[in-house]
């Protein structure tokens, strides 16, 4: 009797260890060399502490979390002076490869997905975002920009006690 045919996610996940190792290991190269920087810049830990705190999660959507899933990176910027708003920017974006918006759906936001992936990913990490469109390049403009703004940090709510 011939061997069972693998099913068809089977190829998929057995790469899917392969690639987070890769992934893992540059973003631990990238975020030494962040941090590093950041010590030169500021000179402050305690003002390194919170950037990082305040970057880390928009640099990992921006540069892991984009390339896993759509082969694309994005960049950071527009940070705004409290570090609660910031800009993701896609300079491409294979989702709009075979689309043009007819005139009567000019309003449409092609990609709104990429603003509810974002936004459910910071909640997964107790961050009650907004995430909005500012550019799109299926309207004219020279790139994506979504723009993220901090709402709240969310309390982690465990859901037993822990009595010892």
């Amino acid at each position: 009797m011939a061997p069972a045919a693998p099913k068809s996610g089977d190829a998929i996940f057995a790469s899917v260890d392969r690639v987070a190792s890769i992934n893992a290991e540059l973003f631990t190269l990238t975020y030494g060399a962040i941090v590093r920087q950041l010590l030169t810049d500021l000179e402050e830990v305690d003002e390194v502490n919170k950037q990082l705190d305040q970057m880390e999660t928009a640099e990992v959507i921006a540069k892991v979390g984009f390339k896993m899933f759509l082969g694309v990176t994005a960049s950071v910027t527009n940070w705004d002076t409290e570090g609660t708003t910031c800009s993701l920017i896609l300079e491409d974006n294979p989702l709009v490869d075979f689309v043009e918006l007819p005139d009567t759906c000019q309003g449409l936001y092609y990609c709104n997905i990429l603003s509810g992936v974002v936004r459910g990913a910071l909640e997964m990490v107790s961050m009650k975002t907004e995430v909005t469109w500012l550019r799109d390049m299926l309207k004219g403009d020279d790139v994506f920009e979504l723009q993220v703004k901090l709402l709240k940090q969310i309390p982690e709510e465990y859901p037993y006690k822990d009595d010892e």
